[in-house]
């Protein structure tokens, strides 16, 4: 371990060679303070107090008669190989989705057969067209969308029962919402319009009637 340099070493070795356990004792302690001294960034890690002694144990090649607060690692631990990590879901063609996406996903996995389902797996389909759209900078047909939910969904979640996400009811919804809101304000300006036309013509005439 390099990091602690030779001078820590050499105490380490100077340590296992006192005849006494209580004078050990003493010792490895003064070593523990020193190593933190040496190496103030291991103070923001979780127990480092632990790794301290860890690591002054693995200076001592697995040999030093002390009595340490934890329990010393075996050789067996230390060569160990780590478990191997999973990969996330999102690679390759998914990454630009966002963790949000698989969220969303599992909600709607939860939910019951409705409506309110139906609702959630467009508004996720939709939501996915938009980021492969904007990650991607070109258009992608709705096929492929269906196909990416279906395997993130690992086939419990499919799409394939409609043509296009236009023809989706959030889509139909949303659609009809926006005409209406249209021709309520068209109706509104054109009220509008033929209310004031006779003020003005009531102002034209009062002002011939005064010439």
């Amino acid at each position: 371990m390099p990091e602690y340099g030779r001078i820590i070493q050499q105490l380490v070795e100077r340590c296992k060679e006192l005849p006494t356990k209580e004078e050990r004792n003493e010792m490895a302690m003064a070593i523990i303070d020193f190593m933190g001294q040496r190496n103030p960034q291991l103070r923001d890690e979780e127990n480092y107090k632990h790794k301290l002694w860890d690591h002054l144990f693995i200076l001592a090649n697995h040999d030093l008669d002390v009595d340490s607060p934890y329990p010393f690692p075996t050789m067996e631990e230390l060569a160990e190989k780590p478990k191997r990590m999973e990969y996330p879901k999102l690679q390759g063609d998914f990454k630009f989705y966002g963790k949000s996406i698989l969220q969303l996903i599992e909600k709607a996995i939860e939910l019951d057969m409705g409506d309110e389902k139906e609702a959630l797996i467009e508004v996720i389909a939709n939501n996915m067209k938009k980021s492969y759209n904007v990650y991607n900078k070109e258009h992608v047909t709705d096929d492929v969308i269906f196909r990416h939910l279906k395997e993130l969904s690992e086939n419990r979640l499919d799409l394939t029962g409609i043509d296009s996400l236009e023809k989706s009811k959030i889509y139909y919804t949303s659609n009809n919402n926006n005409r209406n809101n249209n021709n309520n304000n068209n109706r509104n300006n054109n009220n509008n319009k033929n209310n004031n036309q006779p003020n003005k013509r009531r102002h034209n005439n009062n002002h011939k009637n005064r010439k």
